[in-house]
C-alpha cells in the first residue's frame, strides 16, 4: 500500500509504499489483515506469517475433544483466504529485530514500516512435573484432537481439570471443559461412577464476572463437580496417578486434563521486546517502546484477559491507526479494553459474559444466562468471523 509522506494534507505530500507484516494469524492477525484488505484491496500489501497451515477458533476445540464436531470441520485453511492485498505466508519465524523491523523465517527475511506482533502465548507443560508422562492437555489444537480419541476410549473414573498457573488463555475454558465433561458421561452412562474436579487458582471461575461465577459454582453444586479455588496443580504423579496442588492436597485421578504454565514464544523472548515475560504495550494505543512496532493480543501484558475477543479488539485499534497514517491524517483510535466471551455451560446451552477493562478501575460488565439462543449466537459469531476474514 502506499503512505502520504509529509505534512497533512499538504500539497507536496507524495505516496510512498508501505509495508505491512503481521505475525501471527489468530484472532488478531485475521482481523488486521481482513481490515486493511477492506481499506486499500489489491493495494493492502500486507504480509501475514505464521507456522500453522489452519485458523481453529478456541471453542471448536472443545467442540472436537467432546465428540461433538469433526476435526476437518473446525479447521480453517488458511489457504482459502481470498482477501485482497494479503499476502498469507507459512512459515517458522526464526529472529524478530524490532530495531530494524525486520523478521527472519524459513521463507526468507521480512522488513517493514510497520510490524505487529500477534504471536499469541505458547504452552510449557514441561514446567509441572509429570504433566506430559501423566496427563493431557487441551488448549492446542493438537491436544485437544488428540484428546478425541483418548476419552472415546476413557471407561470412566476420576477426573481432574487443573490450572498449572496464572495468566492462562480463555478464563472460562477450564469451567466449561469440567461441564462439558460431566454431559460426556452422562451421555456415555459412566457419569455414576466418575468424579469430576476443578481446580483453579482463582478465589472464582471468573473474577470479572461475579454473575458468572455465581452461576458457575451453582452449576457446579448441581452437577456433583467438587470445586478447589485458589490452589493451583503443581506437580502430578504418574506411578501414583495423584495431582498435587500448591498446598500440598493430593487428588487421585484416572484422567487429568491440565491448562500448562504459559509464556510468550522463545522467539519473542529472544527479541528483546518483553518485560516480566510479555511485551509490554501503551494500554491505548498498542504501540511497543520500538517506534513502528505494535503487539497486540495473548503476547501482551496490556492488561485484559489472554482471550481471541480482546485481542480481535486490539487489532481493530491498530489497524484503525495504520489506516490513518497512510492517510496522512493523525491516528486517534485507542483501545477500550471491552470484550465480550460465550460460555458453555453443556446440554447446548451457552452463557454470554460482556466486561471492560479500564487501568485503575474494577472490571465491569454484563452477564446473559445460558440459553439455546446464545449457543445460535455463538454459532453464527464464529462464521461471521470466517466470512469476514477469509472471503474476498
Amino acid at each position: 500500500m502506499l503512505r502520504r509522506v509529509g505534512a497533512p494534507g499538504a500539497p507536496s505530500a507524495i505516496l510512498a509504499p508501505m509495508r505491512v507484516v503481521v505475525l501471527g494469524a489468530g484472532f488478531a492477525g485475521l482481523e488486521l489483515a481482513s481490515r486493511l484488505s477492506t481499506e486499500f484491496g489489491n493495494d493492502a500489501g500486507v504480509v501475514l506469517i505464521d507456522e500453522s497451515d489452519a485458523f481453529v477458533f478456541g471453542f471448536s476445540k472443545l467442540d472436537v475433544m467432546f465428540g461433538q464436531a469433526p476435526a476437518a470441520e473446525a479447521r480453517h485453511p488458511y489457504r482459502d483466504t481470498a482477501k485482497p492485498g494479503v499476502r498469507f505466508v507459512q512459515s517458522t519465524i526464526r529472529s524478530i529485530d524490532p530495531a530494524a523491523r525486520r523478521v527472519v523465517t524459513d521463507a526468507g527475511t521480512f522488513d517493514a514500516d510497520i510490524l505487529v506482533v500477534a504471536l499469541g502465548a505458547d504452552l510449557d507443560p514441561a514446567a509441572t512435573p509429570g504433566l506430559v508422562e501423566g496427563g493431557h492437555e487441551f488448549y492446542t489444537v493438537e491436544g485437544a484432537f488428540a484428546l478425541r480419541d483418548v476419552l472415546s476410549r476413557f471407561d470412566g473414573g476420576r477426573v481432574v481439570v487443573g490450572v498449572t498457573s496464572t495468566p492462562f488463555k480463555c478464563p472460562p475454558a477450564p469451567s466449561e471443559a469440567a461441564l462439558l465433561m460431566h454431559d460426556f458421561l452422562t451421555r456415555r452412562g459412566l457419569r455414576e461412577r466418575s468424579s469430576i474436579a476443578l481446580v483453579i487458582p482463582l478465589g472464582v471461575p471468573i473474577p470479572p464476572s461475579l454473575p458468572a461465577s455465581a452461576a458457575l459454582l451453582t452449576a457446579f453444586e448441581e452437577r456433583g463437580i467438587s470445586w478447589y479455588p485458589d490452589r493451583a496443580v503443581r506437580e502430578t504423579d504418574p506411578a501414583r496417578k495423584v495431582a498435587i496442588l500448591s498446598d500440598g492436597t493430593e487428588l487421585p485421578y484416572d484422567l487429568f486434563l491440565g491448562i500448562p504454565r504459559h509464556r510468550v514464544p522463545k522467539v519473542v523472548e529472544e527479541s528483546g521486546m518483553t518485560v516480566d515475560g510479555w511485551i509490554p504495550v501503551d494500554s491505548l494505543t498498542l504501540e511497543t517502546a520500538f517506534p513502528g512496532v505494535y503487539a497486540v493480543g495473548d503476547v501482551t501484558s496490556v492488561g485484559t484477559p489472554k482471550a481471541g475477543v480482546f485481542s480481535e479488539g486490539q487489532a481493530a485499534v491498530v489497524a484503525d491507526r495504520i489506516i490513518a497514517m497512510i492517510r496522512g491524517t493523525a491516528p486517534t483510535a485507542t483501545y477500550g479494553g471491552s470484550g465480550m466471551c460465550y460460555l458453555a455451560f453443556g446440554n447446548h446451552e451457552v452463557a454470554r459474559v460482556d466486561v471492560t477493562f479500564v487501568k485503575g478501575k474494577a472490571p465491569f460488565g454484563g452477564y446473559a444466562e445460558p440459553s439455546h439462543a446464545l449457543a445460535a449466537e455463538k454459532v453464527e459469531f464464529g462464521a461471521g468471523r470466517i466470512r469476514r476474514w477469509f472471503a474476498g
